[in-house]
């Protein structure tokens, strides 16, 4: 057998796409001269409490990734102004305002009061 000397394509720019391993006889890019560097310089610290870290980070990646859904929802006329007025203020759509307030709501962030 023989080796292929075919080179893998990359595209303008040197982005590689994720499902693309990159050679270990390929040069180094930027960001991982910088990994080395820090490595080679005992730059890198522990992550102080790591399991905790790492599940948040897992978190903001499941919400970020949850998908939106459609709902309809009644409000008053003078309710919805209001919203509007109060997201023309804040420089953000009503419909944006609305979704915050719920998920705050849904947090636990914000309390209703009746």
């Amino acid at each position: 057998m023989t080796k292929s000397n075919s080179k893998q394509f990359i595209p303008a720019g040197g982005q590689r796409k994720n499902t693309e391993k990159k050679r270990f006889d390929e040069p180094l890019d930027e960001q991982e001269r910088d990994i080395r560097d820090a490595v080679e310089n005992d730059e890198l610290k522990p992550v102080p409490d790591e399991e905790g870290s790492k599940e948040r980070l897992v978190q903001a990646a499941r919400a970020a990734a949850a998908k939106n859904r459609h709902i309809s929802i009644r409000l008053s006329e003078r309710d919805l102004m209001l919203l509007r007025e109060k997201a023309l203020e804040l420089g953000m759509p009503y419909q944006t305002l609305i979704g915050s307030i719920l998920h705050q709501y849904a947090e636990g962030k914000i309390r209703a009061s009746f």
